[in-house]
């Protein structure tokens, strides 16, 4: 009897991990298991857990797996090729004619070597893409166009997407960039967006609150999460710097990464009394200090559409705050935003008019609150239960198809 086609994930991150990417892989392979065998290749620690008889759950398989800090990009390069080696070598161990192998592009080395050995097994080939490369290294301004690192990588992604049987992306943005390379089909493309991962509900800003209390009765203004290459956080604080004399606005940044480190750099420099910063907060209590702004700010680089992911977006709906996002009008934050009403989009790297937007929306508060409420009902469209399901049909279809 012919043996049933089996689904296996790839990935560096998974639950446990606290990321963002791990949480979303996590439900992307738990719904999949529903239909069809499911085996996740992890690269996180503690993750290992056999196949349970009788039950959908993953059979999930840990790899080893070197992780140095984040600063120490060299050896992060080398750990990440090392893990992608491992991943290749027990995916050409275990996948078969016909089953479905999919992996994620961090990191950026993973998809090529996953690829490879599901292409040499003859097993169908998928691609989450979180993160678009060389594009994103260029945005970033750490490569450019014409360096050697970007005209490999695009020859690289060249045989990489013109070999997927679908290619995930969770951004409209992302399929313009890639049908730029050869061999890549349109019909293998898959828009399917990432989903809130708070309770939905508008919250009506509370001046008690323990985030909002050091500032009643002013328009705050956040900033939050993972301030990484493709954002600029600067912009925010030059948008503070030229409201400083406005007393009824007030910023309150917060986040880590790159751009973080950025922040504290210029506050302590300028120490705008205007601007609070705070070290991010716990989990359980991130809903309670995102309700506590009455706008949020979205700060990206010039020419990131496609290549940075909006996954903070869907929070900020959740909880039903207006956003002001600083992007290009095609990028998925800046449509989602437009189509829905539920803020500003400005250029990108503009303090000016991020600082126009910010005095409009905080010159009629409630009209402001307003489109809190409406980010609040958009948010419903970015449900679990449809993204995944989404994931579902698009695996067993191809799995139907190769087996």
């Amino acid at each position: 009897m012919e043996k049933a086609p089996s689904f296996i994930l790839a990935t560096e991150y998974y639950p446990p991990d606290s990321s963002t990417t791990a949480t979303y892989l996590g439900a992307i392979a738990n719904a999949i298991a529903l239909d069809v065998k499911t085996v996740v290749l992890s690269g996180t620690p503690g993750t290992a857990r056999p196949a349970a008889t009788g039950n959908s759950a993953p059979e999930v398989i840990e790899i080893t797996n070197w992780r140095p800090p984040k600063h120490a990009l060299t050896r992060r390069v080398i750990a990440s090729s090392a893990l992608a080696m491992r991943l290749f070598w027990t995916v050409y161990k275990r996948a078969r004619p016909g089953d479905v192998v999919m992996s994620v592009t961090s990191p950026f080395t993973l998809p090529y070597t996953i690829t490879l050995a599901a292409r040499l097994r003859r097993a169908k080939t998928a691609l989450l893409i979180y993160d678009l490369y060389p594009e994103a290294l260029v945005a970033a301004g750490i490569a450019r166009q014409t360096s050697l690192v970007t005209r490999v990588l695009r020859l690289a992604n060249g045989w990489l997407f013109g070999s997927l049987d679908a290619i995930f992306v969770i951004g409209r943005d992302v399929p313009p960039l890639l049908l730029r390379y050869p061999r890549v089909r349109a019909e293998n493309i898959h828009f399917v967006p990432n989903w809130t991962l708070l309770p939905i509900a508008f919250r009506e800003p509370v001046d008690d609150g323990s985030f909002r209390k050091p500032h009643p009765a002013k328009f705050v203004v956040g900033l939050c999460g993972n301030l990484g290459f493709t954002h600029a956080p600067r912009t925010v604080f030059e948008a503070a710097r030229l409201l400083r004399r406005e007393q009824n606005i007030h910023f309150v940044l917060s986040g880590w990464g790159v751009g973080w480190t950025e922040l504290k750099t210029l506050q302590a420099s300028e120490n705008l009394e205007n601007v609070t910063l705070l070290d991010p907060v716990p989990e359980e209590q991130l809903a309670e200090f995102l309700a506590a702004a009455d706008a949020w700010a979205i700060p990206y680089r010039r020419n990131v559409a496609g290549v940075s992911i909006p996954s903070r977006l869907y929070n900020f709906l959740a909880v039903g705050r207006a956003v002001i996002v600083g992007t290009e009008p095609n990028s998925e934050a800046g449509l989602a935003v437009a189509e829905e009403n539920i803020g500003w989009v400005v250029p990108p790297e503009d303090p000016a008019s991020l600082a126009q937007a910010i005095t409009e929306a905080a010159s009629n508060r409630e009209a402001t609150l307003e489109k809190g409420r409406q980010a609040a009902v958009a948010a419903l469209k970015y449900s679990e239960q449809a993204s995944t399901l989404r994931y579902r049909n698009i695996v067993r279809r191809l799995g139907e198809d190769g087996g």
